[in-house]
Formats: structure tokens, sequence, C-alpha cells
């Protein structure tokens, strides 16, 4: 058990179960284009992935590097139309947060998602004003798992990222983690494909099961 200087978490899959409005989102492009829906037990895995990730699972023909950008555009649109109608914190999140700042230990976000409808969902769910730092995907010309992001929330917090943890639940947030040499946790609650992400193999610090897990690997100060 050590004392964080500062614990930072992935958002979609890690603090906040955002799969019901991005799976709307991809459904309402779909129907636009007279695609059928996807259903929440094949998209609910990607949703950590983004935008393109999901609009892969409707347009599996085109190339996400070519053919995507306008219906990248359209998603974004629809999402940022109903970000937090059906988005609530994980089970359990509530109570790993209150305990951190109860002691008095900050937390914040880093995510790949875009910066406006992150700001839109904290604020919804009135969580802006509790984060030390909140960083996104568009915040740095970077985005994870390259460490720009990581030291910029460590920079804003003003924190060292060798002295913190970091939570996801995608192997990008442990390879980003690492290379700021936090101390990394896998997020086995969050968007996990069973199938495919041998979580095991991603060479994070700790495997946790519930968000407060957590807090038995903090030794909170006296």
């Amino acid at each position: 058990m050590t004392t964080p200087a500062a614990v930072f978490f992935d958002l979609d899959g890690t603090l906040i179960d955002t799969a019901p409005d991005m799976g709307g989102a991809l459904n309402r492009v779909l129907e636009k284009h007279n695609r059928p829906p996807v259903e929440e037990a094949d998209y609910r895995s990607s949703v950590s992935h983004g935008s393109i990730a999901l609009l892969k699972l409707g347009f599996p023909e085109l190339d996400p590097n070519k053919d995507m950008h306008d219906l990248r555009l359209e998603f974004l649109a629809a999402y940022g139309k109903n970000v937090a109608d059906g988005s609530r914190l994980f089970k359990g999140v509530d109570t790993l947060l209150e305990t951190l700042e109860a002691n008095h230990l900050p937390w914040g976000i880093v995510t790949n998602k875009p910066e406006a409808p992150t700001l839109t969902l904290l604020d919804a769910l009135n969580l802006t004003h509790r984060c030390c730092s909140i960083v996104a995907a568009d915040t740095t010309t970077h985005a994870k798992p390259h460490p720009a992001p990581m030291n910029l929330a460590c920079k804003r917090a003003n924190v060292k990222p060798v002295d913190c943890f970091y939570v996801g639940d995608a192997e990008r947030d442990i390879q980003a983690g690492r290379a700021v040499e936090m101390k990394t946790f896998v997020a086995n609650w969050g968007y996990i494909d069973d199938e495919h992400d041998d979580t095991s193999s991603w060479g994070a610090d700790v495997q946790l099961s519930q968000p407060i897990d957590l807090l038995e690997h903090i030794s909170f100060r006296k």
C-alpha cells in the first residue's frame, strides 16, 4: 500500500458507463443510413475505443482511415444531443471518489473522448468541479497511449507522474500510464472484450474487479 499524490482515471468504461448513450448515437446514425441497429451486447465492448470503433460495427465495409470522416461527424453530432441521458457512474465509483475526497486525495481524468462531450458529460453528472485536472483526446496534440496527456494532467494537478495511480479499461490506458511511470490498474468492470482482451498481458501493476478494490492499495495519511 502506498499514498499516491493523485489518482487519475479513464472515463468511458472506467468511471462512467456511457454505453447507453454512445450506442444510442450509433443507432441513430445507422437509422439515418437505412442500416439495422446494433444490439448493446455487440457494441458495449467497443465503446472505450471511441466513435470509429463503433461505426465499424455498422459500416464494416468502410476503411476507417479513409471513409469515415463524415460519419464520425454525424456520430459526434448525434451523441452531443444525448451525452448524459443514460450514462451513469459504475456501481461503487461514487463510494470510491467520496473516499478519496474525504482523505484529501485529488483525482482527475485522462480520456481519449473529445473534450466537448467530456465536459458536457462531467457537468451533467456534477463531476467537473471535483476533478483536479481533466485531459481529453484533443486537449493535447496526442492521445493515449502517448504520454503527453498523462504529463499534462499531472502538470495541471501539480504532481509528479511517478507518484500517481492510473486506472483504465483498455490496453492503451496501461501503456500510457507505464510510459510516465505511474502505477497502473486495470478496471475489469469496464468495456473489456472477454474473447479478445487478455488483460493479464497488458503489463498493469494490478487487476481490479470492482472500483472500491482500489482502496485496498492506498495508504491514507492520518
